[in-house]
C-alpha cells in the first residue's frame, strides 16, 4: 500500500509518496498548469520517477492500491482521491511531524499568506488568513520582482545587501507598485528598495502571527519559504530565530496530506 499526498496550489502543485513506513518514496514540485487534474498527473509522474527505483510496480499498479489525499485550492476537482484535507490541515501536519516542536507556521502561497497556531500534537488551534490581496504573498513578489526586473532569487540577494531599507508604506501591489516606481526615479538604490519590500511583507505577517498569538517554534512553509531575505526580515520583526524544518518547506502541505492518507487508510484497513 502507498500513501500519496497532493497538494495543488495556485502555482504549483506538489506531490508525496510514503511507504507502510511513512518512509518518503518520493516528491515533487511543478508548475501548476491546464487545471489542477493536469497538474497532479505531472507532479505524480515526477515524484514517481523518484520513488521508481525504490519499488517494483508500475505507476498504474501504485495509483491502483495507494490511499489518496488531496489539499489545496485544486483539492475537490480530482479523480481518483479518497480524501480532501484543508491545507491549514496539511500544513500543521506535515510542519509538526518534521519539527515537533513547531507552534506557529508562517505559510506564504502563491495568492494567500495563512498563519496557523498549533498545540502539542499538531492540532490547529487558530489561524488566520490573507486571500484577499496580494500583500505578503509569492504574487506580491513576483509584482515588484517585474517592477525592478529582478528574478524572485535576484530581488532576495539584492535584498541581503542592504543596510538602510526604505520603507514601503502600501499594502495594496498597485499601490506599492507605484511607490516602488518612484523611488526608483528618485534614485534610491535597488538594494534598499528590495529590502524595504521584504520588511513590508514581513510587517504584514507580524500582525497576522499577533491576531493568533505569538509562540515559540516558529516555522515558515511555502513556496516562499525559502526566501532569506524575508527569513531575515520576519526574524528581526519578531525577534527570534525561526526554526529549521530539515526538509523542504514548499512539501510541507503534500506531506500532511500524506500522513493523514497513511493515518486514514490504516484505520479503514483496521475497520
Amino acid at each position: 500500500m502507498f500513501y500519496i499526498g497532493c497538494d495543488l496550489g495556485s502555482t504549483t502543485g506538489k506531490v508525496v509518496i510514503l511507504d507502510e513506513n511513512k518512509k518518503i518514496l518520493g516528491s515533487a514540485i511543478v508548475r501548476s498548469s491546464k487545471g489542477p487534474e493536469k497538474t497532479k498527473e505531472h507532479a505524480m509522474q515526477e515524484a514517481f520517477k523518484v520513488a521508481a527505483p525504490k519499488v517494483n510496480v508500475s505507476l498504474e499498479d501504485m495509483l491502483s492500491s495507494s490511499y489518496l489525499v488531496t489539499t489545496g485550492y485544486g483539492r475537490s476537482s480530482i479523480e481518483g482521491m479518497q480524501e480532501e484535507i484543508s491545507e491549514i490541515s496539511c500544513h500543521a501536519k506535515g510542519a509538526t511531524y518534521f519539527h515537533p516542536q513547531t507552534r506557529t507556521i508562517v505559510d506564504i502561497g502563491g495568492q494567500d499568506c495563512k498563519v496557523i497556531s498549533v498545540d502539542k500534537t499538531g492540532r490547529v488551534i487558530d489561524f488566520q488568513m490573507n486571500d484577499k490581496c496580494s500583500a505578503g504573498t509569492g504574487r506580491f513578489f513576483e509584482v515588484m520582482g517585474r517592477v525592478l526586473d529582478l528574478s524572485l532569487t535576484e530581488l532576495s540577494e539584492e535584498a541581503l545587501k542592504s543596510d538602510k531599507p526604505r520603507q514601503i508604506s502600501k499594502q495594496c501591489s498597485v499601490f506599492a507598485e507605484s511607490e516602488v516606481i518612484t523611488l526608483l526615479n528618485n534614485n534610491v538604490p535597488v538594494p534598499d528598495i528590495a529590502a524595504g519590500i521584504h520588511e513590508s511583507i514581513a510587517r504584514r505577517i507580524h500582525g497576522m502571527i499577533y491576531k493568533v498569538g505569538l509562540e515559540e517554534d516558529v516555522v515558515l512553509t511555502g513556496g516562499c519559504a525559502q526566501n532569506k531575505a524575508l527569513q531575515k526580515a520576519l526574524e528581526e520583526r519578531l525577534n527570534l530565530t525561526l526554526a529549521n524544518l530539515g526538509e523542504n518547506p514548499q512539501i510541507m502541505g503534500a506531506m500532511g496530506a500524506a500522513l493523514f492518507a497513511y493515518e486514514h487508510g490504516h484505520q479503514q484497513a483496521n475497520a
